[in-house]
């Protein structure tokens, strides 16, 4: 079976599983698994933040953050298409009682600087606290020029707001670029990085700030049910990926290329976005069905209901995405 749904289908490797089974444990409630204070240690040094601290997933070290960034009552800054407005349940309403401020994003997933600035709120107590500017990178594959962060983290300060990044895929906005990972954290005061999409672990992300800020985000990380025990072996994944799994980055990225590049060539369907490992197409309505059954009958998993979606990951090979290809335009040349 391919699965391109999503980088998130990705299994760990043999060598992962054997780095797994051989990390000593402890209990990182207690603060005692040394294998997640290693992988922590490393991590912040790694991203130029003062600390580091293990999640069990993306959506809750991003909520975390909010919830550390801001209080009851307080607003947050953030895009329609944003992951962690429109894709996590809306946990920053629902369990941190903070209001989220949706802009509609730019078609390169920024947000354009002046609608920013004309959502920050009056200190009045009419209107929820604006407190706080989330940008995401890579969103949608797409990776936020480097310029538009200053901008936009100044324009944060200016105003007196804190910044934080969803960075669930940063490490193939660094791959990408060929920019060091800590360059691309440092304009904000925090930054959530996902292990178990493109760098193969099974579970496992990490929030990275300020000493502070991540005392902060423990004691929160408790009240939400985050806490772990021997956790030890997911820090042990995370640790392998970030020694040995982000270059590979660039065969994804390669390879989407190349799936982009040929998708965009047949008669029935458009490439309308191919960046990093996806790639974004349009497929007439009448096709999607038939397509989907087509692709079913031939061991090919998409969800072209959620998104016309291609994602490249570390279980996709050379081999595989010329399947795809062959597949693809035997039904649009039937």
């Amino acid at each position: 079976m391919i699965d391109l749904r999503s980088d998130t289908v990705t299994r760990p490797s043999q060598a992962m599983l054997e780095a797994m089974m051989a990390a000593p444990l402890g209990d990182d409630v207690w603060g005692d698994d040394p294998s997640v204070n290693a992988f922590q240690e490393a991590l912040a040094q790694r991203t130029g933040k003062q600390a580091a601290l293990l999640f069990p997933s993306g959506t809750q070290s991003n909520l975390v953050a909010l919830m550390a960034h801001c209080e009851r009552g307080d607003e947050y800054i953030v895009g329609q298409n944003a992951h962690t407005y429109r894709y996590e349940g809306g946990g920053a309403a629902v369990l941190g009682s903070i209001q989220p401020q949706p802009i509609e994003n730019a078609a390169d997933g920024t947000l354009p600087l002046e609608k920013i600035e004309a959502s920050i709120k009056a200190d009045d107590p009419h209107f929820a606290r604006t407190r706080l500017l989330a940008l995401e990178n890579t969103i949608a594959g797409k990776v936020l020029p480097a310029d538009y962060v200053e901008r936009a983290v100044a324009l944060a300060r200016q105003h007196g707001l804190a910044t934080h990044l969803d960075g669930a895929r940063l490490f193939n906005a660094a791959v990408a670029t060929d920019t060091p990972l800590d360059t691309l954290c440092a304009p904000f005061d925090s930054v959530s990085l996902c292990f178990s999409k493109g760098l193969g672990t099974p579970m496992g992300s990490a929030l990275v700030g300020s000493h502070d800020f991540i005392q902060k985000a423990r004691r929160w990380r408790k009240v939400v049910g985050g806490g772990m025990r021997q956790s030890g072996l997911i820090a042990a994944a995370c640790q392998y990926a970030l020694d040995h799994h982000v270059e590979d980055l660039k065969e994804d990225h390669r390879r989407a290329a190349r799936l982009g590049e040929a998708l965009d060539a047949l008669p029935g369907i458009t490439v309308t976005s191919q960046a990093t490992n996806m790639v974004f197409a349009q497929v007439d309505k009448a096709h999607i069905a038939p397509l989907a059954a087509w692709l079913k009958e031939h061991d090919i998993l998409l969800d072209l209901v959620y998104a016309t979606r291609f994602v490249v990951h570390r279980d996709i090979d050379d081999a595989d995405i010329e399947r795809v290809i062959d597949v693809m335009q035997a039904f649009f040349h039937r």
